[in-house]
């Protein structure tokens, strides 16, 4: 009846008499150290005080002897006859051995859970390197994609302006090789003399004298003045075209589209004026005109 002398023991050692039966049962009664590990193990679970369904012989494999199926107060004196009788000074050497054996599983235990938490540590403090350093590395993928971005914006932006220059260009190339002059030239050929302004820009040339020239004074925003000589049949497109060229903004600057407009008496030419000629337009031996920036339709 060695599982009794377990099961006496584990009593002594203060276990609840359901668990410790319990104990002995579920690790097929190989003895103390085994039932006391269960014990440890098992102590916080909720249906630790649960008794068994199956008889404690049952799981024990074997049938319940005539003893064990005798009540409370027979089973004791059966039991006591045929289990030995400890002295009082050996019962008192098994309990403090079991003492020692339940000092010691706790201590395993405390010892085990305290590397298990320090493990648990380390691992938090890894992933949140990890968590960081992979954080840093998306900011520094989002700060290069920017800088990419800007850059191509730029490179888009330097190119758009490259292009409206070599289409201003390739307008003052046609336009000089179709008027047979050379526009954007900044060396003004020798100029007429002056006549009387006309009264208004619409009013017809002076027919008492064909002038083949024609000299244009343009004033900038800024206060600056142009001061270019054209011919008598050039449009005024070519006026405008060259004050884009010459108007001074820097180099890299976006160019707001120009108005021409007339002093005196004040008109705005439109974009149907700039295919008329000069002469037509009244602007002819010389005439002064106004640059306004022309509002985006």
């Amino acid at each position: 009846m060695a599982e009794l002398t377990a099961l006496e023991s584990l009593i002594e050692m203060g276990f609840p008499r359901g668990r410790a039966e319990k104990a002995l049962a579920l690790t097929g009664n190989q003895g103390i150290e085994a039932a006391m590990d269960w014990l440890m193990e098992h102590e916080d679970d909720p249906d630790v005080d649960e008794p068994l369904e199956t008889p404690l012989s049952h799981v024990l494999g074997r049938e319940p002897t005539p003893s064990e199926q005798v009540g409370p107060e027979g089973s004791g004196s059966a039991a006591g006859e045929s289990r030995p009788i400890l002295t009082e000074e050996e019962r008192q050497e098994q309990t403090k051995r079991m003492l020692e054996l339940v000092a010691q599983k706790q201590r395993e235990r405390e010892e085990r859970e305290e590397r298990e938490a320090l493990e648990r540590e380390k691992q938090r403090r890894r992933q949140g390197q990890e968590l960081s350093v992979a954080r840093q590395k998306l900011q520094e993928d989002e700060m290069r994609r920017a800088a990419e971005e800007r850059r191509r914006e730029k490179a888009e932006e330097l190119a758009a302006r490259q292009r409206v220059r070599e289409k201003i260009e390739r307008d003052k190339a046609e336009r000089a090789k179709k008027y047979g002059g050379s526009v954007g030239s900044r060396s003004s050929p020798p100029a007429t003399d002056p006549g009387p302004v006309p009264s208004s820009p619409s009013q017809e040339p002076p027919t008492k004298r064909e002038y083949d020239q024609c000299r244009i004074q343009v004033r900038l925003p800024d206060g600056t003045s142009l001061t270019q000589t054209f011919r008598a049949r050039e449009q005024l497109a070519a006026v405008r075209l060259y004050v884009e060229l010459h108007r001074g903004e820097e180099p890299g600057q976006d160019q707001d589209p120009v108005q021409l407009l007339s002093g005196f008496p004040r008109r705005a030419f439109s974009e149907a004026d700039m295919e008329r000629p000069l002469q037509e337009l009244g602007l002819v031996p010389s005439a002064v005109l106004i640059v306004a920036k022309k509002c985006p339709s």
